[in-house]
Formats: structure tokens, sequence, C-alpha cells
């Protein structure tokens, strides 16, 4: 599982450094492709696998399911470690993010997020201050 959160900055080609703790969990090649509330979704082999296979179960009759479908397999690109540990993000990606310089590297135990800093920073403080609220809701909803 993943988790943490490390702070890495883009070079002038889009690559960025995985973290070794992270790295070490995933694939030598990995799938990266738009992920929720603006970021970066990264996933191992077998997770985009599993993930891929929670979208199959959509119902193709949905215009919803079709359109959220399309945006995230059609935004997917295989990416493969360099010896530095970085992967190269692509451009589509990237402005997705709004990343271009300092980034956020987010374990989120199934798979990793990459978020521009900015956008990671107000979206962590926007949760933090509703935090016990949201934990409420589930609780709630889980029961």
């Amino acid at each position: 599982m993943f988790m943490g959160q490390y702070l890495h900055n883009l070079d002038e080609k889009g690559r960025i450094i995985i973290p070794t703790k992270i790295r070490e969990q995933l694939t030598p090649t990995v799938v990266v492709t738009i992920g929720f509330d603006k970021c970066i979704a990264l996933y191992s082999m077998e997770g985009w696998e599993k993930f891929q296979n929670s979208l199959l179960t959509l119902p193709a009759n949905s215009q919803d399911a079709r359109k959220h479908v399309r945006l995230i397999v059609g935004s997917a690109s295989t990416l493969e470690f360099d010896k530095q540990g970085r992967v190269n993000l692509p451009a589509n990606l990237l402005a997705h993010a709004g990343a271009s310089k300092e980034c956020v590297v987010v374990g989120v135990l199934d798979h990793v997020e990459i978020w521009s800093k900015e956008v990671w920073d107000n979206y962590q403080n926007a949760a933090m201050d509703d935090m016990e609220e949201i934990a409420e809701k589930l609780l709630v909803a889980g029961n």
C-alpha cells in the first residue's frame, strides 16, 4: 500500500523522481492517467488491471459511464522508470494537473497521485477544514 507525501520538482523535460519508498512497490512499467481533483494518477500494472476491471463493470448503456471510461482510459499512458527513478509525464496530464515545477507525490493506498504543489496545498487545506465533518458523514453512510 502506498502512503506518505513527498515534495519533488519536475525537470524541464517533464520528468519527476518517484520516491524510492514508493518506487520499490511499483512495477518497472507503470500507467499514468488523469486523476480526480486535478491530479495525475499513477498505477502499478497490477493496480491498473484491477482499476481497469472496475471500469469494465460500469454499464455501457450509461452516458456518464462512457464519458468516465473514455476520459480515464483515453488519457492513460504506460511509462518506464529511467535509471534515476524518474518518469516522463505526458504534457496533457501535466496540463490537467496544472503542474509546472514543484509537485507533491502522494501515496493513496492502491495508487499514487502527483499534484501541483499549489493545487495540493489548496486541496489539503480545504480538506483539513472539513475533516471531522467528512468523517462523521462517512461513518453514517457506512452504517
